[in-house]
């Protein structure tokens, strides 16, 4: 019994790295599509989100079953709430991904980013991109220094989020209260995506120790 019920557990922890590289793969693409005005990568990025949400759905739906018939206690039933909460997590990084193809979807064929707010906002993407990227090695190998590694890379995506908006409130700014807009909510995006990579890394952390990572900074 104790062996079939590790093989559940090993179950959760795949369909976990499975979701992480799911968002990444989205936020990539997203990016891509945001960068270049292109319909055709952005309308992928729409529809996938919804294979994403399906997923996480039924890996909650596991979860919740596991709980119910094997009625854990102590690290294992630690490690399956965690793993609930993570995969809302994750499903929030795809459904942020979805926003950002949105934004592309309905200005194109006009392209939403100004010429000379390209690099930023590609390499805002980038970062958002390569945190995620480290969100499955972390579930996977639980390997707590690379935990708090998550949240140095996101003190970048911080920085690089107020330099988006310094240069939006500066007199110099030419593109017009629309564009304004659509900058402020896709920093506000690409923000949140890091944030809640961050918060996936934190619950592996206080998985591995029993305390919260923020207690260690």
């Amino acid at each position: 019994m104790r062996s079939v019920f590790q093989e559940e557990l090993d179950g959760v922890s795949q369909s976990l790295v499975d979701l992480s590289n799911m968002v990444s793969d989205s936020i990539h693409s997203a990016t891509q599509a945001l960068i270049e005005a292109d319909l055709k990568i952005a309308e992928e990025v729409i529809s996938n989100d919804e294979k994403i949400d399906l997923y996480q759905h039924d890996l909650d739906s596991r979860i919740i079953d596991i709980i119910a018939r094997q009625q854990p206690v102590a690290s294992d039933l630690r490690a399956l709430v965690t793993a609930l909460r993570m995969s809302a997590d994750l499903e929030r990084m795809g459904d942020l991904a979805h926003h950002i193809a949105k934004v592309t979807r309905l200005r194109h064929p006009e392209k939403v980013v100004p010429a000379e707010l390209n690099d930023l906002v590609n390499h805002i993407g980038s970062v958002a991109e390569n945190i995620s990227r480290k969100i499955p090695t972390v579930i996977e190998t639980r390997d707590t220094e690379l935990a708090l590694q998550l949240e140095k890379d996101d003190d970048e995506m911080d920085k690089l989020h107020r330099q988006l908006i310094g240069l939006l409130t500066n007199n110099t700014w030419k593109h017009g209260v629309e564009a304004a807009v659509d900058i402020t909510l896709l920093g506000r995006y690409y923000e949140r995506f890091a944030d809640h990579a961050v918060s996936v890394s934190r619950r592996v952390y206080f998985l591995v120790t029993g305390t919260f990572a923020n207690s260690t900074r």
